[in-house]
């Protein structure tokens, strides 16, 4: 019979015992209020007067879903994000909200579509970090009265009609071609200036044209093509100039 006790109330103490690991807090409510916060190991819960709840403190993972938005600039887009969070205060998170991992989730799609409605396309698929932010911002400051610190949200894909797709890259593609036209202008435009002072620095020195004559030579000689070249001196190109002023003073 004694043995009988003592396997009874062993099995009654055991009961009693509730275990809350590392990662975890145990929120007590004695008769329906809150009492107080059990750390990680072993803990005495009175049953019938007492429950305990317990809170997982790690980084949380929220994959929101893809949702449908309408930005500044009346395009339709879908986004989906992913929301890091942390319950800070497990007492907050238990007592001022009712099931906060859906409560974040459903703050972050509400507030998710709003700053899209704020931007224009460009500025989304432009300024996606930034947005981002905005995003984290907002999320924190509503959950800040939950006990919930959100430490990131990153924008995964952001998805457009495929027409509209096809209409931007038409619109890159003519983007790609002003701007090659801009920089063949502006390569022309220095290279006739090079040509011009080339021409101006040469023709400031007597043998310099020469010079270049017999460059050109050169290079014409190096091919290996049938390719005959007559040289005819600058001298006789000038005595050739002065012989119309040579006749008209002959006839003087």
């Amino acid at each position: 019979m004694e043995i009988f006790l003592i396997i009874v109330g062993i099995i009654v103490i055991l009961s009693f015992v509730r275990q809350v690991n590392q990662y975890q807090r145990g929120i007590v409510l004695t008769m329906g209020k809150y009492s107080s916060t059990r750390k990680p190991g072993w803990t005495i819960i009175i049953p019938i007067f007492q429950s305990m709840q317990k809170v997982d403190i790690r980084i949380k993972t929220v994959d929101v879903p893809e949702q449908e938005a309408i930005t500044k600039d009346n395009i339709p887009a879908g986004i989906n994000a992913v929301i890091y969070y942390k319950v800070m205060n497990p007492e907050k998170a238990i007592l001022e909200v009712e099931n906060f991992y859906y409560a974040v989730s459903q703050l972050a799609q509400i507030t998710m579509r709003n700053m899209v409605g704020e931007v224009t396309l460009e500025e989304l698929l432009r300024d996606r970090s930034a947005i981002s932010e905005r995003i984290q911002t907002a999320v924190d400051e509503a959950t800040d009265p939950w006990g919930i610190k959100v430490n990131n949200v990153d924008l995964k894909d952001i998805i457009i009609p495929q027409d509209l797709k096809r209409t931007l890259a038409k619109v890159a593609e003519a983007e790609r071609e002003r701007k090659a036209s801009i920089i063949r202008a502006e390569g022309e435009v220095i290279a006739a200036k090079s040509i011009s002072e080339a021409a101006n620095m040469m023709g400031q020195s007597p043998g310099a044209l020469h010079l270049r004559t017999l460059q050109a030579v050169n290079d014409l000689s190096s091919d290996q093509s049938n390719t005959t070249v007559w040289m005819i001196p600058l001298e006789v190109l000038r005595a050739v100039e002065t012989m119309p002023k040579i006749a008209e003073n002959m006839k003087k």
